[in-house]
């Protein structure tokens, strides 16, 4: 019991379904369902609707059904055109082949500079490869020194290892 002069009812009647009650009634729903589609769909709501009718007969309902409702008072004569309405014109279908090809889509110009940069990228992309940017040539003169200054180092080193080879041979 909880303390004090006030006590919380909330949550004090829930009640929490059971794994077993939901499997249960799933159960019944797929009963109910297998019995409908058995005994055709809503037969039971044309029984109840012949029974609402009355003395008034399925013929006449019928006849009703078959006739297109009557429009009431002047609108019926007046036809008035909505100048904004757009009419979708049916296109052969050659047409339509036609269209498709001679058509680009709109790009926005966020897209149109999206491709440029696209295209610039590549294109410089392919000079750099060719060696014909500043970038690439200077690139090129780098590695250049570079591989010079490696080539010096290893004659140096192979010539130190002959002076050291000819030195433990003298004595």
């Amino acid at each position: 019991m909880p303390r004090g002069k006030y006590t919380n009812h909330k949550g004090r009647n829930r009640k929490f379904t059971s794994p077993e009650e939901l499997e249960e009634q799933r159960k019944q729903e797929e009963l109910k369902q297998k019995w409908r589609k058995e005994h055709g769909p809503s037969s039971s709501e044309e029984e109840s609707e012949d029974n609402k009718s009355g003395s008034g007969s399925s013929d006449d309902s019928d006849s009703d059904d078959d006739q297109p409702a009557k429009a009431k008072g002047v609108s019926g004569l007046i036809e008035v055109e909505n100048p904004n309405r757009v009419v979708k014109k049916n296109k052969k279908l050659n047409n339509l082949d036609n269209l498709g090809d001679g058509e680009k889509p709109q790009l926005s110009r966020r897209e149109r500079e999206e491709i440029e940069r696209q295209r610039a990228a590549a294109a410089y992309q392919k000079a750099h490869a060719e060696g014909k940017t500043d970038q690439a040539r200077a690139d090129l003169a780098r590695l250049a020194i570079i591989r010079q200054q490696r080539e010096e180092a290893a004659k140096r080193r192979e010539a130190e290892k002959k002076a050291k080879d000819e030195a433990t041979k003298k004595r």
